[in-house]
């Protein structure tokens, strides 16, 4: 990977401004250089490089150096078009802890049945079931063939556009999962109230939910 490429990764990522001092010391072992100063002095060419070329018309965001560091952001010629696709967008998703809890088993051992679900974990998953449903984030896969036939679950499209997968083989070990998990959803937990709340209001419903989307199907 050259150079330019590698710092404008680090920006993208980075959530604050990125001081030169920090991109010098995050490529310095992939850069062939005399000393230090060499390894700056290149940093700083093709970070110059990298901001001329996001300055042109053909791009919608730019490099501004801000706060002492460096970010990408959008262009003030941008901001309506961006404006208008934000209002277009869906509302974030909120979800318990509970909910996320029942997500990853469904996740993981699709399709599920409810009992199954609670066996793992040990309470009664009746309620976020049906808030996950819901969201569109877990749909019906049929009945299982053993007594009472219960509806089988498994994860959706929208599913995997949340955690950025192509499919469910790409999903990580239940360690990285709970990470991208925490990740994702940071700051959009319902409290542990309100979502005890909304299970005892919901707790009646996912079969008739589910019964309804089965139907769509």
């Amino acid at each position: 990977m050259s150079l330019k490429a590698q710092l404008e990764a680090i920006i993208y990522a980075a959530e604050t401004p990125v001081t030169l001092e920090q991109m010098v010391q995050l490529v310095k072992e992939s850069v062939v250089a005399a000393d230090d100063a060499d390894v700056k002095s290149r940093v700083r060419s093709s970070l110059e490089e990298l901001i001329g070329e996001y300055g042109g018309p053909d791009h919608g965001i730019e490099i501004r150096q801000v706060a002492g560091g460096f970010r990408m952001s959008t262009k003030p010629e941008q901001h309506e078009m961006v404006r208008s696709f934000a209002k277009s967008q869906k509302p974030p998703i909120r979800l318990s802890l509970p909910a996320l809890e029942t997500l990853a088993v469904i996740a993981y051992k699709q399709p599920a049945t409810v009992p199954e679900i609670n066996e793992i974990r040990g309470v009664d998953s009746g309620g976020v079931i049906a808030t996950l449903l819901d969201r569109k984030l877990i749909t019906t896969a049929g009945r299982k063939q053993v007594i009472g036939r219960p509806i089988l679950y498994k994860t959706t499209k929208e599913f995997l556009m949340r955690f950025g997968l192509k499919d469910v083989n790409e999903l990580p070990s239940m360690e990285e999962f709970e990470k991208l998990v925490a990740e994702s959803f940071q700051g959009e937990l319902i409290p542990a109230e309100d979502a005890a709340q909304a299970q005892d209001t919901g707790s009646d419903q996912p079969e008739e939910i589910a019964e309804s989307a089965a139907q769509e199907e």
